[in-house]
This record gives structure tokens, C-alpha cells and sequence, in this order.
């Protein structure tokens, strides 16, 4: 093999049924937080990018998909691998009564088929060990994980 070759980093995805990673002591009770990678399929990042825009055009449609959601926050992070490949992270903190995507929601429905076209099916899950929170904070946090609602 030569040197510069790399060779191809596999995507190991969870199952479907998988029941997530237990929460560190450190997030709070009610909570997930998940990071999440999939690898994007060869010859889609410009898809990518469309992607991640029509999310950013639409941003007050996907601010109100949050409470449904029970999402706190979540964040999108692209990273080239050694070996070339495009992957996507996704960080989020949601209440653990949280739904996902509703494909009846417009905004929700061309987010999971851009998914299905751009990335790999399914997603590897990393396993949390600490989070660190503003006291100030947390319970804001913990109030919207349980019911979507500010107060």
C-alpha cells in the first residue's frame, strides 16, 4: 500500500432499536444528549450544502419544531476524515419524552428527505461522559426538556 493511501474508515451505524447510551450523572434527569455521526454519500456534499442552507433559510419554521421536539439545542457539524470522507455530527440535548422528525410538518419532511438522498443510512452513536451547565441555565434547560415550554 502506499503511503498516501488511507484506506476507507467504516460506518458503523446502531441498530434502529437501539435504546441510547446511559446519561452520565452530569445531565440532568429527564435529558439525552446524543452526538451523533453519519457518513454523507460520495458525490453529495454540494447536497450537503443545500442542505444545511434550506434549514438556515428556514429557521423560524425549525424554531417551532423545537417544543414537539423537546430539543434544548442542537448543532450540525461537517468533518473530513483522512481518507476523504464527508461526515456530519449532529450534537443535540432534548427532554427524553421528545419526539422526532414529523414528516407532516413541511420544514420536518424536506429535512428527513434531504437526509435520505445526502447521508448513509442510520447513524453512530457516541457515548456521553460529562456535561457542564451554568446553574443558571440548567434549569431552563430541564423546564423546556419536560414540556417544551419556556415557563
Amino acid at each position: 500500500m502506499a503511503d498516501d493511501v488511507v484506506p476507507r474508515i467504516p460506518f458503523r451505524p446502531a441498530p434502529r432499536d437501539f435504546a441510547g447510551f446511559m446519561m452520565p450523572a452530569t445531565v440532568p434527569s429527564g435529558l439525552r444528549l446524543e452526538l451523533s455521526r453519519a457518513r454523507i454519500r460520495d458525490g453529495m456534499e454540494g447536497e450537503l450544502d443545500e442542505w444545511m442552507a434550506m434549514l438556515t433559510a428556514r429557521y423560524d419554521e425549525c424554531l417551532e419544531t423545537l417544543p414537539a421536539e423537546r430539543a434544548v439545542f442542537e448543532a450540525t457539524f461537517r468533518h473530513r476524515e483522512a481518507d476523504g470522507s464527508v461526515w456530519i455530527y449532529h450534537f443535540a440535548l432534548m427532554g427524553e419524552d421528545g419526539g422526532g422528525l414529523d414528516e407532516s410538518n413541511p420544514v420536518d419532511a424536506d429535512h428527513a428527505a434531504f437526509s435520505r438522498r445526502v447521508k448513509e443510512p442510520g447513524w453512530e452513536e457516541i457515548e456521553p461522559m460529562f456535561m457542564l451547565t451554568p446553574r443558571h441555565l440548567r434549569a431552563a434547560m430541564e423546564q423546556w426538556g419536560e414540556t417544551g415550554r419556556a415557563e
